[in-house]
């Protein structure tokens, strides 16, 4: 099975990153190996892999295939009866192209489906669900990544924090060109503007904390701002975790705690 594997992966032109990874079983482990060296934000080479895939759906029962095909068109494949797969329109603009390369991207599509059916028309949904983009961002990057944390009890801005560390984003302990005197002061502004959208959610702008009085003088332009805000955050951290040449997947060296 593991020379089928090779076989499927280099008869597509990719070969194997060679770095571990968490995954239980030897051959789960190689697939990864195979995923983790794709560019997931070159539209050639996510081609090139949907032929990996619809090699391993042609081994299927009709009965998996089945399966396959509902759990894919959730995320917007189209699978026909030849076991081609398809995407039958580009990802929206607003998403980001990096959400491909995610195992489960299912809570910050979500997020990303609420705000286009709230703006313009109710702004302050929009904000509510700006504040969940980033929640949601900031927890699957955790996820992806193997970070434990108590989903429970922490908290927003500890989360933020979190996650920007986690991927060696936040301000403190950036390397290399993100190191720069000029990029740690955009990493720090990032920092504030989602927790800024959190708090604009939290006075009660935004959906998610009840308002006695209407919300007077909200505007779509303050949804946009929320929204823009949160998919910028949003962007630079699933394009650094989908990153094959990242910081943070290699051994930290001399961060600031």
């Amino acid at each position: 099975m593991h020379r089928e594997i090779a076989n499927m992966w280099q008869d597509e032109g990719f070969v194997p990153s060679g770095d571990p990874n968490d995954e239980q079983g030897v051959r789960r482990g190689l697939w990864r190996e195979y995923e983790d060296n794709v560019d997931w934000t070159d539209p050639v080479q996510i081609e090139r892999v949907l032929r990996v895939y619809e090699t391993l759906l042609t081994a299927l029962t009709d009965e998996a295939l089945d399966a396959a095909r509902t759990f894919l068109e959730r995320y917007g494949f189209k699978l026909g009866n030849d076991s081609r797969l398809k995407l039958p329109t580009p990802l929206p603009l607003s998403l980001p192209r990096s959400l491909v390369g995610l195992r489960d991207p299912a809570a910050i599509l979500d997020s990303f489906e609420r705000i286009d059916r709230a703006l313009p028309q109710d702004p302050a949904q929009a904000i509510g669900s700006a504040k969940e983009l980033i929640e949601a961002t900031a927890k699957t990057v955790l996820v992806e990544i193997g970070i434990t944390f108590d989903e429970k009890t922490i908290k927003f801005p500890a989360l933020v924090d979190l996650a920007q560390r986690e991927l060696r984003l936040h301000p403190q302990q950036a390397a290399g060109p993100d190191g720069s005197s000029s990029v740690k002061r955009v990493l720090g502004g990032l920092m504030t503007v989602a927790l800024g959208v959190n708090e604009l959610r939290n006075e009660g702008w935004g959906t998610g904390h009840g308002r006695a009085d209407a919300r007077m003088g909200l505007h779509a332009r303050h949804a946009h701002l929320a929204v823009g805000a949160a998919r910028t955050w949003c962007q630079l951290l699933l394009d650094t975790l989908t990153d094959p040449n990242a910081p943070w997947r290699r051994p930290a060296t001399g961060d600031t705690p």
